[in-house]
């Protein structure tokens, strides 16, 4: 049997920064050896339509949803089945099975051989569902897939899964509830031991989420000489031994998510702890030990007005992040914060993820005290004046940027691939109809 998986893109253009979708490498190192296996990325190549195959299989995020329904409609109107997993389908599983033969509801590992016998013998379910969440160990990604592929020179690293928060705006403890799950160290080394790049991005929703795992995990990464960035929580920076090891091991930046200056935004967002630490403190601590910062905020909530945007641009330069991510919030469904705007009636273009008049960057909801206009504009302001070449060239002047060539080089990069993303994503219309 012949499958074909598609990482469907957010809309017409091109991608000139795609990273590997690791989900695709996992399944591949499950799938039987009788099974052929391709990939096509929507993000980087055209999709042949009319290549023979016997199976499609398609993950979907709120953002590329449209564009993963287009994709199967194609498939699916040349008779071969479809089937979709992720985020999307697992919050919204009434709508995604509208657009394709089935669905896989949360992680799809310990079902894809079942799934694929169910093909062969042409009983595919309508749906499939994990009443318990899998263990992650004894799988190793299987990145032969990606062969060919014009991604990035970084590979992505899974350790964890989950998060030890339950952020109101989050996605991922309303997919992965309380869970918390961790793959062997020795399966993370052997995994990386044999990758072709020494760039890596670990992609677990907080990395910190153990403390003893951690240290292990970064323990074993000293003698291997990689570069790696990760997601981790604030309340890192009070832990020295742990940041020591980081760098020790390679960690050139950490992504944290700062999310407000506000302590009602933090309230309303759950996530007051963040209050209970001194940002520029913590963000200055890291630096020291020479790991770079990039902050993300969510802007937007209800304790936001027009002058929260100026406030956190200023605090963003005068730290000197390594980048900012001004994220527009963006209540996706199954999220506590999704079910409340909803019920408050502030939705715009509910589902925005399907209307035609959304836009990347456009708001989709109601602001309580700003104009649609002026959030749309001012997260835009935001991302253009913390990226203009003067920002960047003083925030470049940072014990944290300059330590070595590797922060250097990476800190120079990075920057200008996100200045060139601001104007190429904003205004994208999502989906693309063939």
């Amino acid at each position: 049997m012949k499958i074909t998986f598609i990482k469907p893109g957010m809309g017409e253009k091109k991608s000139y920064d795609a990273m590997e979708p690791l989900v695709f490498a996992i399944l591949k190192a499950i799938t039987p050896k009788e099974h052929e296996v391709i990939l096509y990325d929507d993000r980087l190549e055209e999709i042949p339509y009319d290549e023979i195959t016997n199976l499609v299989a398609i993950t979907v995020e709120t953002f590329t949803a449209k564009r993963a329904y287009a994709i199967a409609f194609q498939f699916r109107k040349r008779k071969i089945p479809v089937i979709m997993g992720g985020f999307h389908p697992t919050m919204v599983p009434s709508e995604a099975i509208q657009y394709c033969d089935s669905i896989v509801i949360q992680d799809a590992e310990n079902l894809w051989p079942n799934i694929l016998d169910d093909v062969v013998n042409h009983r595919l379910q309508k749906i499939y569902k994990n009443d318990n969440l899998p263990p992650l160990d004894n799988i190793i990604p299987d990145r032969s897939i990606f062969v060919g592929k014009k991604y990035k020179n970084l590979h992505l690293i899974q350790f964890s899964r989950g998060c030890k928060y339950a952020c109101d705006f989050c996605s991922i403890s309303s997919f992965y509830g309380k869970s918390l799950r961790f793959r062997p160290v020795q399966d993370v080394l052997l995994e990386i031991k044999n990758l072709k790049f020494n760039n890596l991005l670990f992609v677990d929703d907080n990395i910190f989420s153990n403390r003893t795992l951690m240290k292990e995990l970064l323990i074993a990464l000293i003698p291997l000489k990689k570069r790696w960035i990760c997601q981790i929580s604030i309340d890192v920076a009070r832990d020295d031994e742990i940041l020591s090891l980081m760098k020790q091991s390679g960690c050139l930046a950490c992504i944290i998510g700062l999310e407000s200056l506000r302590e009602q935004n933090l309230v309303q967002m759950k996530k007051k702890w963040n209050h209970q630490i001194e940002y520029s403190k913590a963000i200055k601590h890291i630096n020291n030990y020479e790991i770079m910062v990039l902050g993300t905020f969510v802007l937007g909530y209800d304790f936001d007005d027009i002058t929260s945007f100026d406030e956190i641009l200023k605090f963003s330069i005068k730290n000197k992040l390594f980048l900012a991510h001004f994220n527009p919030l963006s209540p996706t469904p199954g999220t506590p914060l999704f079910d409340r705007l909803k019920s408050e009636n502030r939705l715009i273009n509910d589902p925005w993820w399907l209307n035609d008049n959304y836009k990347y960057g456009k708001a989709m909801f109601k602001p309580a005290k700003l104009s649609s206009e002026q959030f749309e504009q001012a997260c835009f302001e935001n991302r253009k004046q913390f990226n203009s070449l003067s920002s960047i060239i003083f925030r470049l002047f940072n014990k944290a940027h300059l330590t070595s060539f590797a922060n250097f080089y990476f800190f120079l990069g990075a920057n200008f691939i996100t200045r060139k993303a601001i104007r190429f994503k904003q205004g994208l219309s999502l989906g693309k109809q063939e």
